[in-house]
């Protein structure tokens, strides 16, 4: 696999737009850039956030600061936090993230 082309760019995050979207519990805070097909995002998940649903898609995710626990449908359960990464593959391990104190997080997908 190869990332299609695309121009070197220089990207100030804080002159994206901020979406938010609410989880069960808390929220997330997102900026997103497309490069191409690949969608690149700065997010963070607030204090007591919960993911409203089971995700099936691919990531790799870095986080930034803080710490979140990511479960998988089958049961396994993982702590995740500053300067770690993880990644899945798309419709491989469906998973579902929280975080008690929030944390910053750069997605890749």
């Amino acid at each position: 696999m190869q990332i299609a082309k695309f121009p070197f760019t220089i990207l100030d995050w804080s002159n994206l737009e901020v979406t938010e979207r609410d989880g069960v519990t808390g929220k997330t805070i997102s900026k997103i850039f497309f490069m191409g097909d690949i969608r690149v995002r700065m997010v963070e998940y607030t204090a007591g956030y919960l993911a409203d649903h089971w995700c099936h898609k691919g990531h790799v995710i870095y986080c930034i600061d803080g710490e979140m626990e990511t479960k998988l449908e089958d049961g396994r359960s993982f702590i995740f936090s500053k300067g770690m990464t993880y990644h899945v593959g798309d419709d491989c391990e469906a998973h579902r993230s929280s975080s008690v104190n929030g944390c910053k997080l750069l997605i890749v997908d």
